[in-house]
């Protein structure tokens, strides 16, 4: 009995002790409060989160080049001399400006690189520039060339940058043809043959009351390949817009005498001229057209009128021409209060006009390098493709094609000096319309 009694007491006493440990499960309620703890795990994980990008320097990059390479065939001597300096210039002052700042961010590298550009001058030879940019591309591993300066040349050098599959950007030309040749890596914010043709006559249409245009066109066509074209195009946009080709004429580059054209188109009486010469041939064009007594109401040269020494060697003769520039120094868009602040200082007057496109390029060049994060050429090529930014010249884009999406500014000379006088929101001075007779300057 006792026995018993025991082992009823032994069993009472194991039920009382795991009646006594089942109790906490049923306290368990007190999770129930976790949203206490929940809450500190999201706290806490922050600082990790921000601490995460500590952890980059441990990441593993390839070593960085000590540059990134640039190349160019630029024309600093020979007829494009004048051309080819300004070009340089702009190409000198962005590069500088971006070094400054600690170069081109290359994801790939994981830093910034500064930009170097090695650049030749081709003496205004095309075989030369050539044979530079071929040069400049077994010698360094380049990213990207950076064009010289007219037509011709770019004609040359563009067709090398396709062969060697290397981005090429280019400004002071507006032959549009060379755009026409299936290029993929060519690309130009700077204006073309067809938007001179078009914009000259709608400037006109725009600036001066109708009654008063100068409906009577004569062209001057330099016998090239570019020549031709702006000229045939000068022809075709004339009649739709109101104007009409009254005389039409050739010559060489180079010509010395151009009696023959300027009285012919007086006999035309021709109140307007278009021409596309350079700067020496334009030079000699005005030269004759003041000592032969013929002055058009309105006269717009192409590229000859863009050189600093056209109002040196002109003076008031040289007055009242206009152009398309590519850009003019008065434009309002962000950096161009310091590039002419800098070259005010260094040549003693604000920025020439191809400085301004010349900068836009390496702007743009260190803009698709950065999207891209590499410096593979293709790369680049795509990021270039898909350009679209504020540079110095206005916002830039370009078509597939390669031609930019630009403005297109038209400028006069001025007492000396260039005006933007076209587009009227970004005018620096009301056009001179009708041009006073040279013997009343």
């Amino acid at each position: 009995m006792k026995a018993r009694m025991s082992i009823f007491a032994l069993v009472l006493m194991i039920s009382l002790i795991l009646a006594s440990c089942a109790t906490p499960p049923t306290a368990a309620p007190a999770p129930t409060k976790a949203p206490e703890p929940t809450q500190a795990p999201a706290v806490a994980q922050a600082p990790e989160a921000t601490k995460a990008p500590e952890a980059t320097p441990t990441q593993s990059f390839p070593p960085a080049p000590e540059y990134i390479e640039i190349g160019a065939s630029i024309p600093l001597t020979g007829k494009f001399g004048s051309l080819g300096s300004q070009v340089k210039v702009g190409y000198d002052y962005a590069i500088a400006d971006i070094n400054a700042a600690g170069g081109v961010m290359v994801a790939e590298y994981g830093k910034k690189v500064p930009l170097r550009l090695t650049a030749y001058d081709d003496e205004s030879d095309p075989t030369k520039a050539v044979n530079n940019l071929e040069k400049v591309f077994s010698e360094q591993e380049v990213v990207a060339y950076l064009g010289g300066a007219a037509s011709g040349m770019h004609a040359a050098t563009t067709a090398i940058a396709e062969k060697n599959k290397v981005p090429y950007l280019g400004v002071s030309f507006a032959w549009w043809n060379i755009h026409q040749r299936g290029y993929k890596y060519l690309f130009s914010p700077f204006p073309k043959s067809p938007d001179q043709a078009r914009d000259v006559y709608k400037a006109l249409n725009e600036l001066i009351p109708e009654g008063e245009r100068p409906v009577k066109v004569a062209v001057f066509q330099e016998k090239t390949d570019w020549g031709n074209e702006l000229g045939g195009l000068f022809k075709a946009d004339a009649k739709p817009a109101g104007y009409d080709i009254v005389y039409y004429a050739e010559y060489a580059p180079g010509t010395t005498d151009y009696s023959t054209l300027i009285q012919e188109a007086k006999k035309a009486e021709a109140d307007a001229l278009l021409g596309m010469p350079s700067t020496p041939d334009g030079m000699a064009i005005i030269k004759q057209m003041s000592e032969l007594g013929w002055t058009p109401k309105f006269t717009m040269l192409v590229r000859g009128p863009d050189a600093a020494t056209w109002g040196e060697n002109l003076g008031a003769a040289g007055d009242t021409v206009t152009m398309f520039a590519g850009w003019h120094y008065g434009e309002k868009f962000p950096g161009i209060e310091e590039i002419n602040a800098r070259h005010q200082a260094e040549f003693g007057r604000p920025a020439d006009i191809l400085v301004g496109p010349a900068y836009s390029c390496v702007q743009a060049l260190a803009d698709a390098i950065t999207r891209a994060g590499t410096l593979d050429r293709n790369a680049v090529r795509d990021a270039l493709a898909a350009t679209d930014m504020m540079t110095v010249i206005g916002p830039v884009s370009f078509n597939a094609d390669g031609t930019g999406n630009v403005l297109n500014p038209l400028v006069q000379w001025q007492m000396g000096k260039m005006e933007l006088v076209w587009p009227l929101d970004q005018a620096t001075a009301k056009l001179i319309y009708p041009a006073p007779a040279f013997d009343e300057r």
